[in-house]
């Protein structure tokens, strides 16, 4: 297929993939002038050897490398104020992981503000159909009314510019209330919708994807013996394993509770939204002494890919480097040993030391009302703590150059217009969070420490 066929002017383009400044991606410039501790491999990026996972009855043939479509890269609007997606950039990735090997690629009407749908859509459209199965979901979470929710779902399949869809998840269920499995898609009748849907053939494998408490877990898990779910999608990591956040029930209970069932699973989350790429200095150290080769991000990865019901993982790979040092962590897949899965449970407990806030990145939470950017500050927070720059007493050896990189660090990554000062605690973020953050308490005890930071005197 010729891949100009479906090029859009680039300036049309941009009038319709236009992302507002409050979802921009966060730029991370550095909390301190140290060199960043996420760090990847090098070398010849390896062609022909994707390691791929298949479940019977299914004929799919999916790679174990998925790539998630949250995190597209942007560039600054031309026209206007706010941000873009960079759509060349995005082609460039999608066709490099297709001539790699990859070919499950995962995106939802919210993700990158509502634009990653279609701008996915454009650049797998260059593509035959039969090179890559697309996910999306039903992301129905404040207008579960039946009629909306499929709209929504036709939505999807306009803006992907399909006539099916390989996997459609009931998206991010594990809530109570308005939120619920319950309103979203038992009492409105959705479901049976969904499910006469993949027996005409639109959907070909029908699940979904969970954050939240045990009790809801098992409730829907349940619904197998009726619905028979081809496939769900949960958060597993090497941290997440045995301790996951509040309000989250631990992945090995998720994973053996599914694989009790035989149903395939799609991981979601192995670098915690990159918190396991970004680990402090000795952790990198340790990693790196048994595998000097490999990148940080690789052992999360191999740690994912291992167990033996997982039939793809997730990545959101903003940049060609992550991208291709995931491929070749997986091309092919080296599962881990009993001894090294263990040393992977130990650096978790290590890590347990640094109290960094549970943020993943998903923009769930954004745009904020009053323009704060939400992940920008609790990431910046993170990374400072990773690199031991969260001074507390002028008694502390490295207070004076802590104290500075905070500062320095916290306006260059975050505009003061949208710093942690200016949350009023309206609380409208919290019901989004799947980590189930208390956002507002964050914002408010993050912008005391600034003050006091602010106001002490050398």
């Amino acid at each position: 297929m010729d891949k100009q066929d479906n090029r859009m002017n680039r300036r049309d383009f941009l009038k319709i993939v236009g992302i507002s400044t409050a979802g921009t991606a966060v730029a991370l410039s550095g909390c301190s002038p140290k060199e960043s501790t996420e760090t990847t491999a090098e070398g010849p990026v390896p062609t022909g050897k994707m390691t791929y996972r298949n479940f019977p009855p299914s004929p799919d043939q999916v790679s174990i490398l998925g790539y998630g479509c949250m995190r597209w890269p942007t560039l600054p609007a031309p026209e206007k104020g706010g941000n873009v997606i960079d759509q060349e950039q995005v082609n460039r990735l999608i066709d490099y992981a297709i001539e790699h090997g990859v070919n499950y690629f995962d995106t939802a009407p919210v993700y990158v503000q509502g634009w990653s749908e279609t701008s996915t859509g454009i650049a797998l459209k260059r593509h035959p159909r039969e090179k890559f199965f697309i996910a999306t979901k039903m992301s129905n979470f404040d207008r579960s009314d039946l009629q909306s929710s499929i709209q929504m779902y036709h939505d999807s399949m306009k803006k992907l510019q399909v006539d099916y869809i390989d996997y459609y998840l009931l998206h991010s269920l594990g809530n109570t209330g308005k939120r619920s499995f319950q309103t979203r898609f038992i009492d409105n009748g959705l479901l049976d919708y969904l499910i006469k849907e993949r027996e005409a053939g639109r959907i070909r494998h029908l699940g979904w994807s969970f954050h939240g408490s045990k009790e809801e877990f098992d409730r829907i898990l349940a619904y197998h013996e009726q619905v028979h779910w081809d496939f769900i999608q949960i958060q597993l990591n090497y941290s997440d394993w045995l301790h996951a956040t509040p309000g989250n029930v631990n992945a090995d209970y998720l994973y053996a509770e599914i694989a009790k069932r035989n149903i395939p699973m799609v991981i979601m989350e192995p670098l915690q939204g990159g918190r396991l790429s970004k680990v402090p200095e000795h952790i990198v150290a340790r990693l790196k002494t048994r595998n000097p080769e490999g990148s940080v991000a690789s052992w999360a990865f191999r740690f994912a890919g291992t167990p033996p019901m997982v039939l793809t993982v997730l990545s959101g790979m903003t940049y060609m480097e992550h991208l291709q040092d995931n491929i070749r962590t997986y091309s092919p897949l080296v599962p881990l040993t009993e001894e090294e899965n263990q040393f992977l449970l130990d650096t978790a407990e290590l890590m347990r030391q640094y109290p960094t806030v549970p943020c993943n990145n998903c923009q769930y939470c954004m745009p904020c009302p009053y323009g704060i950017d939400i992940p920008g500050v609790l990431l910046h927070y993170n990374k400072c703590v990773n690199e031991g720059n969260i001074p507390q007493s002028k008694l502390d050896p490295n207070y004076a150059e802590a104290r500075r990189a905070f500062l320095i660090g916290y306006d260059r990554s975050v505009p003061k217009l949208r710093q942690a000062s200016h949350c009023i605690g309206c609380e409208q973020c919290n019901p989004h969070c799947p980590q189930y953050i208390n956002i507002p308490h964050e914002m408010q005890r993050i912008d005391q420490y600034v003050e006091k930071l602010k106001q002490e005197t050398l």
